[in-house]
């Protein structure tokens, strides 16, 4: 048993994209499949490394690309000029994520009948979108996401099931916009759960996170109630 990785490049218009799928070659046939979607800074060993983990319970974990091969941020200012472009224009990032996950789904290692998405923090808001499309996905877990509705979604099923795992003192995604999130879901029909916690700030499930300025902190407990969450949800849905 050794889990294995492979880089996948992937163009939409003109430019290069870039993920990395993870998988446990002992498995015997396809697998249900979990992309990665990534934080404002780009795809990165965290992410991997969630995809690894992933492999390691069973699925193909997918880190995905939204940026461009190669392209990463640093430092708050650069990060942000990263996602602005996909905040702005909100039918190019469900674009970007629809592709990943359609490359994703046709790896040979892969049953594309049962896949789901995962993102953290910015990706996080990239997986809810994904669901906003009525994307034929099994599941949908954000964590510590952004809640904002993209407004080109509105009268569409939502197929995918949803969990948000949501530190309730986010700065970045605060009560009320918690509230429109779940009024936006229902309205959807989706079937939809948040997991809440108490005392929690922004990027929970990241231990380098220590800024309580910015609202970015770490938290074990958060970190390890989530991603309990996430298997238990994952164990649901792509049974």
């Amino acid at each position: 048993m050794a889990i294995q990785t492979r880089h996948i490049a992937y163009q939409h218009a003109g430019q290069t994209y870039e993920g990395m799928l993870a998988w446990d070659d002992a498995a015997t046939g396809p697998r249900p499949g979990v992309a990665v979607a990534h934080t404002w800074a780009g795809r990165s060993e965290f992410e991997e490394q969630k995809a690894r983990e992933l492999a390691q319970q069973g699925y193909v974990g997918f880190a995905l690309d939204m940026f461009g091969k190669g392209v990463r941020g640093e430092g708050a200012e650069q990060c942000q000029g990263l996602i602005a472009p996909l905040l702005e224009d909100r039918a190019l990032l469900q674009d970007l994520v629809r592709l990943a996950m359609d490359v994703m789904s046709k790896q040979a290692e892969v049953d594309a009948t049962r896949v789901a998405a995962m993102g953290y923090c910015f990706g996080g808001l990239t997986v809810l979108d994904l669901a906003r499309t009525g994307a034929d996905v099994r599941g949908v877990v954000s964590f510590h996401g952004l809640f904002n509705a993209p407004g080109n979604t509105a009268g569409t099923k939502i197929k995918a099931k949803v969990l948000c795992l949501h530190g309730y003192d986010d700065p970045m995604a605060q009560p009320d916009s918690l509230l429109a999130l779940a009024q936006e879901l229902s309205a959807a029909g989706a079937d939809w759960q948040v997991h809440a916690y108490g005392n929690t700030l922004h990027a929970f499930t990241n231990p380098q996170a220590n800024d309580p300025d910015f609202g970015t902190v770490y938290s074990a407990a958060a970190d390890r109630r989530s991603t309990q969450a996430l298997y238990n949800f994952l164990d649901e849905v792509l049974a």
